[in-house]
């Protein structure tokens, strides 16, 4: 098919890379000249792993970037709409929605053929058909499920593992008005062979999207809440107690062979420093609030976001115990993405422990594989300095915070061996083993 993906954020551009790797034409739209130019020369202008490598292989093949949204409607048979929606604490932006919905509705009036319009951003329930529709309509001066087909296709991608998700989708949901814009969607997914595809209204789509992250979300927030009881009882480690929840065969089953499977979700019940990124934090309050418009207050995902936002408190009060005070206390900072595999830095809890840190007058030396430059963005002149490796990292340092689990900071207890004297290690994430450093304080211990 021929497709134009409207918006080159990380939804929009993944979107459009992958769908080019399965060999539909794809036009990526932005207003950024920028943006476009780094597209059309192979570089993207956000990091994902294997982003880079899918751009290049498929751009002027099957892959452009241009700022003219009129023609890239012109030119094909479906548009996905995938522009940002922030969320200002009370309801989410839908300007740029709007915007790009009253263009394309300009576009269509232009247009003979059928044209499906698709929602890909993710939006409160009723947006796409009260919202959308009738400014497509307004603009165009046809009638939607006439005219031109209407859909809403949440998408379901982990940072740093969506190039995998999209193109290995474990499910894929297909919204629309009516059997020709389901038709259209189904036509778009078809080289997808054996994913489930559920097909609903463009309700029920935008509310699968947000009660999947809400219940992620609570997972997190659940195994910190015990975490942090465990911590307060002593002598309790919430490792050692989710190792003894996971081991239920309704969590974990156990095949007929004997071996159990460990089920990939049950990361999310394991303690931390809480959760960030640009869904979770966004996509539960905002559903909050749209509870609370059509008033059914939310009260369980209330107390998901209180423990979430706490969270970050819990490595503060790790480094107290071992330093009363933290003047000119070299540390260490060990990630700041909010999470491996990407340079995203929204909503991360290392934001506020840094923060924290350098209003209590600590020293800071920070090191992350990918988000340094983003870092560098956000504090901006304060007194940090940056490394370029783990090991340089960690030198001359009083205490190491462990904030993102990157895979290469496994090796931390090898680097430690000969340091004298040892530094403390505040693990954030509880990836070590407690036994493999000398002086040790983990979330949940």
């Amino acid at each position: 098919m021929k497709v134009s993906v409207i918006g080159t954020g990380y939804v929009g551009l993944v979107s459009g890379v992958c769908l080019a790797e399965k060999g539909h034409k794809i036009l990526c739209v932005d207003i950024d000249e920028e943006k476009v130019n780094k597209i059309n020369h192979g570089i993207p202008p956000i990091y994902e792993k294997g982003l880079e490598e899918l751009l290049r292989k498929n751009i002027h093949a099957n892959l452009q970037a241009t700022t003219d949204l009129h023609k890239a409607v012109a030119e094909t048979e479906i548009s996905l709409i995938a522009v940002g929606t922030p969320f200002d604490g009370e309801k989410i932006d839908l300007s740029y929605i709007e915007a790009v919905s009253r263009q394309i509705g300009k576009a269509l009036k232009d247009k003979a053929s059928y044209h499906t319009v698709v929602v890909k951003s993710t939006v409160v329930p009723g947006t796409t058909d009260e919202v959308v529709i009738p400014i497509l309509e307004k603009a165009s001066g046809e009638k939607a499920g006439t005219h031109f087909g209407v859909g809403m296709n949440p998408e379901f991608l982990r940072e740093g593992k969506a190039i995998q998700d999209f193109l290995s989708p474990d499910r894929i949901v297909i919204g629309a008005i009516n059997k020709k814009s389901h038709d259209s969607l189904e036509e778009l997914y078809s080289p997808f062979e054996g994913v489930d595809k559920l097909r609903t209204n463009n309700k029920t789509a935008e509310m699968i999207k947000y009660t999947s992250n809400s219940l992620l979300a609570t997972m997190i927030s659940f195994s910190n809440e015990i975490a942090n009881l465990c911590a307060a009882i002593g002598d309790i480690d919430v490792v050692d107690v989710m190792k003894g929840v996971h081991m239920d065969k309704r969590l974990c089953p156990i095949m007929r062979n004997g071996k159990r499977i460990i089920p990939s979700f049950t990361t999310y019940i394991e303690a931390g420093c809480g959760f960030g990124g640009s869904c979770f934090p966004k996509d539960v309050k905002a559903l909050i609030a749209h509870g609370k418009r059509v008033g059914r207050p939310m009260e369980l995902l209330d107390a998901v976001m209180q423990v979430n936002e706490k969270q970050p408190h819990q490595v503060m009060s790790l480094l107290k115990k071992r330093f009363p005070s933290l003047t000119e206390v070299r540390i260490a900072i060990l990630g700041l993405a909010f999470k491996p595999g990407t340079d995203d830095m929204r909503e991360s809890p290392a934001i506020p422990v840094v923060r924290e840190l350098l209003a209590q007058g600590a020293e800071i030396n920070a090191y992350d594989p990918v988000a340094q430059r983003e870092a560098q963005r956000l504090f901006g002149n304060h007194h940090i300095a940056y490394s370029d490796n783990l090991r340089q990292t960690v030198k001359n340092v009083q205490a190491i915070v462990l904030l993102t689990r990157w895979e290469e900071i496994g090796k931390l207890p090898d680097l430690l061996v000969n340091l004298n004297p040892q530094p403390v290690v505040i693990d954030g994430r509880r990836m070590l083993d407690k036994t493999s450093v000398t002086r040790y304080e983990g979330i949940g211990l």
